[in-house]
């Protein structure tokens, strides 16, 4: 596995050399060493497509090109606004980290909403009695400012190699102990700065080192 350091999980190698000495206590030096693992291209990397919304009062499809990215990748993909009839005051798109760790964490399924609704704070916090969850907020950008009209698009555009935080390989049930999940996050903000959102997983691996 790779070195990673987390909120609450900490995946850290160390090279230990020990001289043992005569007649004196042995010698001990210890550094730490960074390891990353270059990952094999998903053979299926199929595009993301969904249509979600708030009935007779919202609906927008958004399309995004693959599901599977590498760490220095470009996100690409457009919003399409289908039906429209509360005002947008604008809409963000952000990535989003989720840590989970704990007994059993490759059993335990953490699904996104189904449909955009009233956004709810999103915050770490106990699954159960062993599943720690955090979540981190790495980059968000506003993507559209003003209030869309039915048949608008908007293209998406998104540089991972420009998020200022660590990205990492998505990590599955390491162990049985924890899991390091990625997100996209849209989010629609109307005038009364209510917020309607729809979170969709994507996979990151490895192409290179650095």
């Amino acid at each position: 596995f790779e070195s990673y350091r987390g909120r609450n999980v900490s995946v850290r190698y160390f090279v230990r050399v020990v001289v043992e000495r005569k007649f004196l206590p042995p010698l001990h030096k210890e550094d730490e060493v960074f390891v990353q693992i270059i990952g094999k291209e998903p053979e299926v990397n199929e595009s993301i497509k969904m249509e979600v919304g708030i009935e007779d009062c919202l609906h927008i499809e958004f399309e995004y090109e693959r599901r599977c990215y590498h760490l220095n990748d470009v996100i690409l993909g457009k919003i399409n606004f289908l039906l429209v009839r509360i005002k947008i005051k604008h809409m963000e798109l952000a990535v989003i980290r989720r840590e989970t760790s704990g007994e059993g964490v490759a059993t335990t399924s953490i699904a996104p909403p189904g449909s955009a609704q009233p956004a709810p704070a999103i915050q770490g916090g106990n699954a159960d009695a062993n599943i720690l969850t955090e979540t981190q907020t790495l980059t968000k950008y506003e993507i559209m400012d003003g209030a869309p009209v039915k048949g608008e698009q908007i293209p998406v555009r998104l540089y991972l190699k420009g998020i200022p935080a660590d990205l990492t390989p998505t990590y599955d049930g390491v162990n049985n102990r924890f899991s390091v999940r990625y997100f996209l996050n849209l989010v629609l903000v109307d005038e009364e700065d209510r917020r309607y959102f729809k979170q969709q997983e994507i996979i990151l691996w490895r192409k290179e080192i650095g």
